[in-house]
């Protein structure tokens, strides 16, 4: 069995569920060492121990700079490293921006830009010691267009997308690489907070007219993570259906 990642540490945040824990298991899979992140310590405990061996779960809020700095350290000390970093802990909580609720705004702004934010600012030292590594932050179409009902979740994830286009310059030097994903309506517990009439005016608008998996966009992390991916940084990969054309 080809394993592309063999050798390598990931740390997956917003790993427990959904698209993280998706992404967390094809990584491991493909034979990185995982860390798995995230507030929900139940789900990622689990998830850690079902994939065994390679595999460690951390809790972790994305949105403190000293819990980045632990979860790095513990990182590199249980598992030898990091090399791949894929920043998807993410939030989303409707509201037009007349009607928005401050403080949730705030709280999406926080965990999807800052908490990205960090991610790349702490990876940074462990990846140059081990020669270079990869970042994949996960964005959203929403990264990409306008949607209504949606300003403060549609700001965070154009900051993530900018953010990305800037530390692949910056970090280009060090042999590190940084890459966003750009998901479509995929199934997973986020779509829930939306109304059925809006999930099913998303599928209509995909050309393919259906839902995403969230294996669809770990497979996309896991080529960007790998060597075949070795001379592509900066890049906005749209896994979508078509949506975005």
């Amino acid at each position: 069995m080809t394993r592309p990642l063999a050798g390598r540490t990931a740390l997956v945040t917003g790993g427990a569920r959904g698209i993280g824990a998706a992404i967390a298991r094809r990584l491991h899979a493909d034979g990185a060492n995982v860390a798995i992140t995230d507030v929900l310590v139940d789900e990622g405990r689990a998830l850690a121990a079902s994939l065994g061996e390679r595999a460690a779960f951390f809790e972790h809020d994305v949105t403190a700079d000293a819990a980045w700095a632990g979860v790095v350290e513990a990182c590199v000390a249980r598992l030898g490293g990091l090399h791949i970093l894929v920043n998807n802990a993410g939030i989303y909580e409707p509201g037009s921006i007349a009607e928005a609720d401050l403080a949730g705004v705030e709280r999406q702004i926080r965990v999807n830009q800052f908490g990205t934010f960090l991610g790349m600012r702490h990876a940074q030292a462990p990846m140059r010691a081990a020669g270079g590594g990869n970042i994949v932050n996960i964005s959203s179409i929403a990264g990409l267009l306008g949607f209504p009902g949606a300003a403060a979740y549609v700001g965070t994830k154009w900051a993530v997308r900018g953010m990305t286009k800037t530390a692949a310059v910056e970090l280009a030097p060090d042999r590190i690489r940084v890459n966003s994903v750009h998901p479509g309506f995929i199934e997973t517990p986020m779509i829930d907070r939306n109304s059925a009439e809006a999930n099913q005016a998303g599928i209509e608008a995909t050309p393919l007219k259906r839902v995403g998996q969230p294996d669809e966009i770990a497979a996309a992390v896991a080529y960007l993570a790998g060597a075949e991916a070795g001379f592509v940084t900066g890049a906005e990969l749209t896994v979508d259906g078509g949506w975005v054309l």
